[in-house]
């Protein structure tokens, strides 16, 4: 049992009720885990990983993973988080995505083990009559307790009347499936504890609740999303998943060790210690990192290749043979060097580009740029470099 929640521990933000686990744990059958994931993008991301992970560590230990897969929820769109209405998804945008998820998941879970659900199976069958039923078992002021809600009705923005329906659809899931656990993300926390209320209000032992935490995108500091820009997706290429992973800060690396890494946490404390006492580099331990992770998605071969071209691109000076060709228009026959990097899309703003120089990370041709103030003519082709992974062949045109 120890080495059981040892395991379950691992990575985990809280565990509710902790006792109900340990107690359903001692049952003499397997355990019904449930996780949900809306499919409203096409691909999932390292920081979706972070669960179907926790996932698998459950799988292994024995017990019954039923992956449900929201095209229903989809629809209304998770509000958590949100200072405004999410746009609704077409029925045929949530089939594709969610056909998608379908084959990505399966990455990480054994698919002989695992079962594969769909909430529109039930909630078509609940029907208008169904889901006023449904809503009756809940009130506003309750709702009112999620931070967003609160946040928004506080600050005199627009909350739509289905968007309560989300968590109520979702807790209505657990009930569905008799779900003995569920997983979920720190901010999935009021959703998760809604299906345990209506379990106990039909009469079924309420299920156990394990939030796992949100990981950190390549800026370290929001949670990563396809959105932000700022994800790992995985089904990106070898080179570019494994290009991004060295992207992250030295100290955000232990986080993603830590959340994601099947590494034993007794190994990344040495390596981190060798790395603060030791002198070990911190970047040969982020391409054991990139390594372990292109090896999940692709094979060893691949991560192997992805570590050899990294090396080879950024080490040795050679450049990406898939780096855009670019011409941009002066003004007046010049252009200033923070505008050039954003006219190019290596940054998102002429500040981003002010701040990147300052900080050393870029180059024209090579050689790197001190000034911001730097001015360029039309007429000239260059090479344009910010941090390790953004390249452009930039033309300037009068």
């Amino acid at each position: 049992m120890e080495a059981t929640l040892n395991l379950i521990h691992r990575s985990t933000h809280e565990i509710l009720p902790e006792a109900d686990l340990i107690r359903k744990l001692q049952y003499n059958r397997p355990l019904r885990i449930k996780a949900g994931f809306d499919p409203t993008a096409p691909d999932l991301h390292l920081g979706h990983t972070v669960l179907l992970n926790k996932l698998y560590q459950l799988q292994t230990l024995g017990h019954d993973i039923q992956f449900l897969i929201g095209d229903f929820t989809g629809m209304i769109g998770d509000p958590t988080g949100k200072n405004q209405t999410r746009p609704a998804l077409t029925a045929d945008e949530i089939a594709r995505n969610a056909e998608t998820y379908r084959a990505q998941v399966f990455k990480i879970l054994d698919p002989d083990k695992t079962q594969v659900l769909f909430n529109s199976t039930w909630m078509h069958k609940l029907g208008a009559d169904g889901l006023i039923r449904l809503a009756a078992r809940h009130t506003v002021a309750r709702m009112l307790e999620r931070d967003d809600f609160s946040q928004r009705y506080k600050n005199g923005q627009a909350i739509a009347i289905h968007e309560f329906l989300y968590p109520l659809a979702q807790g209505w899931d657990s009930v569905a499936m008799q779900s003995d656990i569920e997983l979920g993300g720190t901010d999935q926390k009021f959703n998760l504890l809604v299906g345990r209320q209506l379990q106990e209000q039909v009469g079924q032992e309420p299920q156990v609740i394990i939030t796992l935490p949100l990981l950190e995108g390549l800026d370290g500091v929001r949670k990563m999303s396809k959105s932000l820009d700022n994800y790992i997706g995985i089904t990106e290429p070898a080179t570019e998943m494994f290009g991004k992973l060295m992207s992250i800060s030295d100290e955000l690396m232990w986080r993603y060790f830590e959340l994601l890494s099947t590494r034993d946490m007794a190994d990344i404390h040495q390596l981190r210690t060798q790395v603060d006492e030791a002198g070990l580099n911190p970047r040969d331990v982020k391409f054991m990192l990139g390594e372990e992770l292109v090896a999940r998605f692709h094979s060893t071969a691949a991560a192997q290749q992805a570590k050899a071209n990294f090396i080879a691109r950024f080490r040795q000076g050679t450049l990406p043979d898939d780096m855009p060709d670019i011409t941009l228009s002066t003004e007046a026959g010049h252009i200033g060097i923070a505008h050039l990097l954003k006219q190019a899309s290596l940054v998102a703003s002429t500040s981003e580009g002010i701040r990147m120089i300052k900080q050393g990370a870029v180059r024209l041709d090579g050689n790197k740029v001190a000034d911001h103030k730097l001015t360029l003519s039309a007429g000239t082709t260059l090479v344009c470099q910010v941090g390790k992974r953004r390249f452009a062949r930039v033309t300037l045109q009068q």
